[in-house]
């Protein structure tokens, strides 16, 4: 699309902010301990669950005529599967008309557990390989995670009532094994996979091992650029990081376009309500569940996700690509610090 057509096209999704897309934090409990989570979960969490039914509360808000035919609402922790009554969660939110899908590790995702969810109305799923064996395990710090994987992208890859994607925290490590992992997720019949890479927070802030340079982040987007090129049964895309200058269009089906506060929001275990899960929590977070209505916070706040002009300062203010990227992803601008952690389009120059 024409960058000043697709511009005005940016602008008018955010006047009109329709939400479609809707995260619960259900749980910060986990069973790994990945090296690049920005939420340090572990399997005894400081918080407890979130109750079911202070989320569908939250749905309750949302009225009827407000809600797009294509709404989904996706469960993320954590680990969703620890919660006990995650089977119960997908049916209620599925009663209520919403779609819904799931973020989760695929260490507890097998038959029965497939069957059961399905049966509940789940509709999407992600889940996450990060490299070959030696390089997932590495990665998710669990012995026998790479295993446990596959096997549970074997079982929903082929569902035909799922919209199911792979995902891939691209590294140090997993870099030249991106050809081999293609390889085996189309021999699984994966038919989405994205690719992305990781910004400094959380525990990856000082791992070196999980941060691509300049000349490696380009040799991704090569990679990418040449597989959609040469087409196949499986899509692969980059993730909605950031601007790529050169590369816009070119490794992903449309040009980058953050909608977080604009079309995206979450509601985070504690309650509060944000947009993206993984953005700054204590700087951008609107409000909170139990002190507001959902709806209402949706409609009348997100201003600093709706007009980006706060973020034009440090390098970002004199940019010339600055109206095509708008500081990059909002997961960008941790912290109070007037600039943004990572330049997408820096590094492809």
């Amino acid at each position: 699309m024409n960058p000043f057509l697709f511009r005005l096209f940016r602008e008018g999704e955010a006047k009109v902010h329709e939400l479609n897309y809707l995260f619960w934090e259900c749980t910060t409990r986990c069973n790994f301990h990945c090296r690049h989570c920005g939420s340090d979960c572990s399997v005894q969490s400081r918080e407890k669950d979130m109750p079911l039914e202070d989320f569908l509360k939250v749905l309750d808000t949302i009225p009827q005529n407000h809600r797009p035919k294509e709404f989904t609402v996706v469960l993320t922790g954590g680990e969703p599967l620890l919660r006990p009554d995650i089977v119960e969660a997908g049916r209620e939110i599925w009663r209520r008309g919403f779609g819904w899908g799931m973020v989760t590790n695929g260490w507890k995702y097998d038959e029965q557990m497939h069957s059961r969810l399905m049966g509940a109305g789940m509709g999407a799923l992600t889940v996450s390989l990060d490299g070959l064996e030696a390089s997932h395990d590495w990665m998710r710090g669990v012995k026998g995670s790479y295993e446990r994987v596959l096997k549970a992208i074997s079982i929903f890859a082929r569902e035909p009532r799922l919209n199911s994607d792979v995902v891939t925290c691209v590294n140090k490590r997993n870099l030249g094994e991106l050809q081999q992992i293609y390889d085996i997720l189309s021999g699984l019949g994966v038919k989405q996979w994205r690719l992305f890479t990781i910004i400094p927070i959380g525990r990856a802030a000082s791992d070196a091992d999980m941060h691509l340079s300049n000349t490696e982040f380009v040799s991704l987007m090569e990679f990418i650029k040449a597989k959609r090129e040469a087409g196949g049964a499986m899509n692969v895309t980059f993730s909605c990081e950031g601007y790529l200058g050169r590369y816009e269009e070119k490794v992903r089906a449309t040009r980058y376009f953050c909608r977080a506060g604009i079309n995206i929001a979450s509601v985070l275990i504690d309650g509060r309500i944000c947009a993206c899960p993984n953005i700054d929590r204590d700087r951008f977070s609107q409000g909170s569940i139990y002190a507001d209505n959902f709806y209402e916070v949706w409609n009348s706040r997100f201003n600093e996700f709706r007009n980006r002009s706060w973020a034009r300062t440090g390098r970002c203010a004199d940019c010339v690509q600055w109206r095509n990227c708008l500081g990059g992803g909002m997961h960008n601008w941790h912290g109070q610090g007037g600039e943004v952690l990572n330049c997408h389009y820096a590094k492809t120059i």
